[in-house]
């Protein structure tokens, strides 16, 4: 399906970003992956393979940026297939948040999402396909979540405006809105894996399937709107939540 073509997925070390990156790979795409800790991308380097391009930066920083566009440049010339899936997310209740939780979640979900694919398109080709990661929370009121839900609702809006603004370089770009999904953001420091199947039912049950999802069930998602199988959307939003902002 992806024959011939080069893709980038940023947070690509765990979660999300790994199960699209072995997807995308699986499907003949060639591969790189951006992280911000060496020690993950190592770990998914032995699992994707020695094939996959593995670059270490903070999508914050515009100078990782920039050698991560290096990077790509020197190891693939062009790029057809962006998933800008890096993010951050925490709790910021109104009373009690500060500037540099807002300012983190921001830079990283925002900034980030906005700079990496500014930082790409010199190297995109003609026809490439740009997905952004959203969130659920983008469509609802979640307490204790605005930064968050902000953070992603720009990003949904970015899917938007640059398909009108890329629509002379025939590039698309569209988004995926997962809903909980079992990755390591929803992992606390030092849980136990009981612990997790026991927040995992607890979440699971607010969803009206019954369950969080998979990694790999968003993977496929990506996937689709990598591929000309989706080629006639554009500035859409492909929703993978359980029906929970539906329902």
């Amino acid at each position: 399906m992806l024959h011939g073509k080069t893709a980038l997925v940023t947070g690509g070390s765990s979660g999300i970003g790994l199960s699209s990156a072995a997807l995308l790979r699986d499907q003949g795409a060639r591969v790189a992956i951006m992280g911000s800790s060496g020690a993950k991308l190592e770990r998914a380097k032995a699992e994707l393979g020695a094939d996959v391009l593995t670059i270490c930066g903070d999508v914050s920083s515009i100078d990782d940026l920039m050698l991560m566009r290096a990077e790509l440049e020197r190891t693939f010339g062009t790029i057809d297939i962006l998933f800008a899936n890096a993010g951050v997310a925490a709790g910021t209740p109104i009373g009690s948040t500060d500037e540099a939780s807002y300012s983190r979640i921001m830079d990283v979900n925002v900034k980030g999402v906005f700079f990496t694919v500014q930082a790409v398109l010199p190297l995109m080709r003609e026809g490439g396909s740009i997905i952004l990661n959203t969130s659920w929370l983008n469509q609802v009121g979640a307490p204790g979540r605005a930064i968050l839900s902000a953070s992603k609702a720009a990003v949904r809006s970015f899917a938007r405006t640059l398909s009108a603004e890329l629509l002379d370089r025939k590039i698309r770009v569209n988004a995926v809105s997962p809903g909980s999904i079992e990755t390591p953001i929803h992992r606390g420091s030092g849980q136990s894996e009981q612990d997790f199947r026991a927040y995992s039912q607890r979440m699971g049950a607010q969803v009206p399937l019954g369950r969080m999802g998979k990694p790999e069930e968003i993977a496929a998602a990506v996937l689709f709107l990598a591929s000309d199988a989706s080629s006639y959307m554009l500035g859409a939003e492909i929703v993978v939540d359980g029906g929970r902002a539906e329902l």
